[in-house]
């Protein structure tokens, strides 16, 4: 399983990759399911799934990403389109921007802090907690 989802995540960051410069709704998709892979993953390990060091790690590695790369694959050139981001990230693209800036920070300071089950069952929910912020005001909801 750890090898399955090591794989899709790979698969989303080359993607990513590809598509940057192309389309960058379709490279954000790309990121966003890979951390939604990654999410999955430790959703499970939180809610009882056997704890995996390296799958955690690999997670907060997609998160890393994300935060890095997320907030230039918003061009006021895709504010329309097949996308599920609300007019409200290019109204107040400042705030949009500093929530990645701290997810960053949240993520780094997690894999410093991430050593075994006990400290990633106390540190992941705030890590988690940034997305579902972000998501409830600059995401659209899905049906």
């Amino acid at each position: 399983m750890k090898r399955v989802i090591l794989a899709v995540m790979a698969l989303f960051v080359s993607a990513f990759a590809v598509f940057a410069d192309d389309d960058p709704i379709a490279a954000r998709r790309a990121l966003m399911k890979a951390n939604g892979a990654a999410t999955k993953t430790v959703v499970g390990m939180l809610k009882g799934a056997p704890y995996d060091q390296t799958a955690v790690m690999t997670a907060l590695k997609s998160y890393a990403n994300a935060a890095a790369n997320a907030p230039a694959l918003f061009p006021d050139t895709s504010k329309t389109g097949d996308t599920n981001a609300l007019p409200a990230i290019w109204d107040n693209k400042p705030d949009f921007d500093a929530r990645f800036k701290k997810f960053g920070d949240d993520v780094s300071a997690a894999q410093a802090a991430i050593t075994d089950e006990a400290s990633f069952k106390a540190t992941m929910p705030g890590v988690l907690k940034n997305c579902g912020g972000c998501h409830e005001k600059y995401r659209a909801k899905l049906n």
